[in-house]
């Protein structure tokens, strides 16, 4: 599940508008728009002011695309 999804699909669930979501979280509704909608480029300290209602936070997961790694 994608980041975006998780936070819409949260919200929802605890029948939130995305204002109230805002509210919150201490963010802008814009904030809270385009990170529902995946906009690719947003601040990690906002997205986690978002996570925490959520009791979760950002943190390194495995990539799931091409194998890029360096690691041995």
């Amino acid at each position: 599940m994608s980041l975006s999804e998780f936070v819409k699909q949260k919200r929802k669930l605890l029948n939130l508008t995305q204002q109230d979501l805002a509210d919150k979280a201490g963010v802008g509704l814009r904030f809270v728009r385009d990170l529902e909608q995946g906009k690719a480029t947003l601040r990690m300290d906002k997205v986690n002011q978002v996570l925490i209602l959520f009791g979760k936070e950002l943190g390194p997961v495995p990539y799931r695309g091409r194998d890029m790694s360096l690691e041995c």
